[in-house]
């Protein structure tokens, strides 16, 4: 399974996602954002979202910190 969950230096949410991650005992990349401008532009065509977090799971989005979605994707 691959977890990758792109945020931004300022998003609370993006740091509860990785908190949830981490008791869950998941590995899991993290990319920021605010450091990768194309990557921004690349998954806002992928997803039309504009805000943070996103968690990609094996190709498939999360937008937001939704931990019942989360919860399904990875165990």
């Amino acid at each position: 399974m691959k977890i990758t969950v792109y945020t931004t230096n300022t998003c609370a949410y993006c740091v509860m996602v990785k908190k949830w991650l981490d008791l869950k005992g998941k590995v899991y990349e993290v990319v920021d954002l605010d450091s990768n401008p194309d990557k921004r532009q690349e998954l806002i065509q992928a997803t039309g979202a504009m805000t943070v977090p996103i968690t990609e799971v094996d190709g498939q989005y999360v937008i937001g910190w939704n931990v019942g979605k989360l919860a399904s994707m990875v165990g």
